[in-house]
């Protein structure tokens, strides 16, 4: 388990930030005496009158100009309401007059107010008395209001005529709170109600959210998928098959992905090349012995007693030919393959007059192929009584053989070659061979190479071979190598179809490649 993981830290200091958060405020609750507070805001300050000072003439005529000393009228709605945490008493207004607050409207004379309150709060209306100090000077610029207990939550309006000054100018609520203060709120629209929250706890909700949010958009974010199988780390080298090297070199990939700390070096130099370097490790240490798989196409015939076969999957492998040279529809047989490998045909219209008189290239693999060894089992049924080697790069120029006959180091190169020369033929693992430029696949038998015609053979197809892995004795167990078999087993089908072979740990490959065996 990494400790400083980016879950871990975020989870700590989540924690850490709750428990801070969590003493600050039972300290501010212990120690912070609560404040009582009244605030106060122009919900409304219009023109009722002819308005001309302010520019914009005839706004919102009223009959007010008619009265004396009504021009410039205007409606100011001040709303005061206690936005604290505690209510607010008669003897909470600190003013040594009667009321307990003072209005002031700068600029302005006061002609009337009428006092409004919510439902609810029709007691309040008892207060708003001359006997209480509720009132104004006429001609004056000062509103008187009284003390007036209020509830936490609580609010009146106060709804002032006033003339003599234009809208805008200062409007000042003037007074004090035991404990507390008398100051200017603000509101998005006039009934809004005081946030339930402060700041400081709208800021540590905020905070702790993201925290969590960031915890939980990591956690599943994260791919805490299980590796399919018990992981190893370490190096392994895998040589042998050069056919079968794509599909190797995938699976070393995603186990490699799959299992951090694991390094997994693919060298395909043949089959028997493969398992001999194997054979070679007779006297190592065990680690440097179970460091290496050699996979070869087919059952090895030089792997000795020390050596473990493991059968992984079924190859299905196909005869190539140069695509200017155009067979038969129905391909060749085993008997026409067999003649054309032991030199009885040295140019194709000698298997059939309609054939360009080509010399016959037979592009073959060196003795160390296991491919060559499948083709020698499966197509020419154990025989190679063939031409001897008469090229080192099939050069139909400087050889003036027929046929033609030279052996090459991988598969890659065979392709290479019978896709240059015309008259080529040669042998590939499937999904090498498919979709190569210059290249047709042979049919034989009449059948079709493909892994549908060995898994569901409607047609007879013969040239098929086991691929085995080799190691050197059984892999101890936590060793890399006997992780990297079971990977293959357990959760490589994929990637061995996608190659166009059979799996071998499947029901139908395990009897298919118990068949082939």
């Amino acid at each position: 388990m990494e400790l400083l993981s980016a879950e871990n830290v975020v989870a700590v200091a989540t924690a850490v930030a709750g428990i801070v958060a969590s003493a600050v405020m039972v300290w501010y609750e212990r120690r912070v005496p609560r404040r009582k507070r009244i605030g106060y805001r122009v919900q409304m300050d219009n023109p009722i009158g002819d308005d001309v000072t302010s520019g914009r003439a005839n706004v919102r005529l009223g009959l007010f100009d008619e009265a004396p000393g009504m021009h410039q009228a205007t409606l100011v709605l001040l709303r005061v309401e206690n936005d604290g945490s505690q209510g607010i008493g008669h003897d909470d207004y600190t003013s040594r007059e009667l009321h307990g607050l003072t209005a002031v409207f700068t600029d302005r004379s006061i002609r009337g107010v009428s006092v409004t309150q919510p439902p609810g709060t029709d007691h309040l209306m008892s207060h708003f008395t001359p006997h209480a100090g509720f009132g104004y000077d006429a001609g004056g610029n000062t509103l008187r209001i009284p003390r007036v207990p209020l509830n936490r939550g609580e609010h009146f309006k106060l709804l002032v005529l006033l003339s003599g000054g234009d809208v805008g100018r200062d409007i000042r609520l003037i007074g004090g709170i035991r404990d507390g203060e008398v100051h200017p709120n603000r509101s998005a629209t006039p009934d809004d109600k005081p946030p339930l929250f402060s700041r400081a706890a709208r800021l540590i909700t905020i905070m702790l959210t993201v925290s969590v949010l960031t915890l939980a958009t990591i956690v599943v974010v994260r791919d805490d998928t299980p590796p399919p199988l018990g992981c190893e780390k370490g190096t392994l080298t895998i040589t042998g098959s050069t056919a079968f090297a794509p599909v190797v070199r995938d699976l070393a990939k995603e186990y490699a992905k799959d299992c951090e700390g694991a390094e997994i070096t693919v060298e395909a130099r043949g089959s028997s090349a493969g398992v001999g370097e194997l054979a070679a490790l007779e006297g190592e240490s065990r680690s440097r012995q179970s460091s290496m798989i050699a996979f070869h196409d087919g059952a090895s015939k030089r792997a000795g007693e020390h050596l473990t076969r493991l059968p992984i999957a079924l190859s299905v492998f196909t005869l190539v030919v140069n695509d200017s040279l155009k067979l038969p529809a129905d391909g060749l047989t085993l008997t026409d393959v067999g003649r054309i490998y032991a030199g009885g045909i040295t140019y194709w219209d000698e298997l059939d007059p309609a054939l360009p008189h080509w010399r016959v290239v037979l592009v073959s693999r060196d003795a160390d192929s296991g491919t060559r060894q499948v083709f020698q089992d499966q197509v020419l049924e154990g025989t190679w009584e063939g031409v001897p080697s008469t090229s080192l790069d099939c050069d139909i120029r400087t050889d003036r053989s027929a046929p033609v006959r030279c052996e090459l180091d991988s598969t890659e190169e065979v392709l290479e070659k019978v896709a240059e020369i015309k008259g080529a033929i040669g042998y590939s693992e499937l999904n090498i061979a498919t979709g190569r430029p210059h290249i047709s696949r042979v049919r034989l038998e009449g059948g079709t190479a493909s892994v549908e015609a060995i898994e569901r053979p409607r047609d007879p197809y013969p040239y098929y071979g086991v691929e085995y892995a080799y190691t050197y004795g059984d892999p101890p167990g936590g060793s890399l190598a006997g992780s990297f078999l079971n990977y293959i087993r357990t959760s490589g089908e994929t990637q061995i179809r996608t190659h166009d072979h059979v799996p071998c740990a499947t029901p139908e490959g395990e009897r298919l490649c118990g068949d082939a065996s």
